[in-house]
């Protein structure tokens, strides 16, 4: 049996601009002020330009993320990633503006693709999600102890609409998110924790940010609940962020 071989590790390249925008309904999310305050040190210490904007109606998320874009389209220098950081009540797909009014993920997501954002194509693109994705609450489980055919050319010179991505979410798909009315949401807390802390591969700190969710144990309503987030990846290299 042949030995298999090991991976070779290419990364993407973080010599340029690294830009951030964090958008974060604050009304009726207490808590919300500490979130912002550990990702702007945590933006700060990595290295990006953040821009936070607070309280924006449904048409303003799609708004602040279609100007997000444009502006850097317009950039002349190189620009290695970008990271945007959505928060506010939600439902599955969904986010509430602070206006009442519901906005689709899917078209927030959309903006940075490599079709629609020049600047990014082939760059990383992060999201985090820091929002309720449906009613369902965890109590904990215990535990114990046809034919598809590839086509591959060498040098390709096209890529797939929607690689680069990473979807952070603060739980999985029909859960509630929980947040401290004082010391903010359990997962913005960690994820800055573990990002300003550790390095690693993005996927690696990740991770790392599930495995001390999951150790983690939150009460609500007097009950014990668990929570863990949700990553999705298209990453086709290594992100490392330190």
């Amino acid at each position: 049996m042949s030995n298999p071989q090991p991976l070779e590790e290419e990364a993407y390249d973080m010599s340029g601009a690294r830009l951030a925008l964090t958008l974060c309904v604050t009304k009726a999310r207490e808590g919300s002020e500490a979130d912002l305050d550990a990702l702007e040190r945590m933006f700060q210490q990595l290295g990006f330009e953040s821009t936070m904007k607070r309280d924006p109606t449904a048409q303003q998320f799609q708004e602040e993320l279609d100007k997000f874009q444009q502006a850097m389209d317009a950039r002349d220098d190189f620009i290695s990633c970008a990271f945007v950081v959505l928060m506010a009540h939600g439902l599955e797909g969904r986010l509430k503006g602070e206006d009442g009014e519901m906005v689709e993920l899917e078209d927030l997501f959309k903006v940075l693709n490599n079709k629609n954002c020049r600047a990014l194509r082939a760059k990383p693109k992060v999201y985090i999600v820091q929002a309720c994705r449906g009613e369902q609450r965890d109590p904990g489980e215990t535990v114990s102890g046809d034919d598809i055919v590839m086509i591959t050319k060498d040098n390709p010179q096209t890529i797939p609409t929607y690689t680069d991505i990473l979807h952070v979410y603060s739980t999985v798909e029909g859960y509630i998110a929980y947040r401290h009315d004082k010391e903010g949401s359990c997962f913005i807390q960690t994820l800055v924790d573990v990002f300003t802390e550790r390095k690693g591969p993005i996927l690696e700190l990740l991770t790392e940010v599930t495995r001390r969710m999951a150790e983690a144990e939150l009460v609500q309503e007097g009950k014990p609940r668990k929570v863990n987030p949700e990553i999705q990846s298209t990453l086709r290299k290594r992100l490392y962020l330190q």
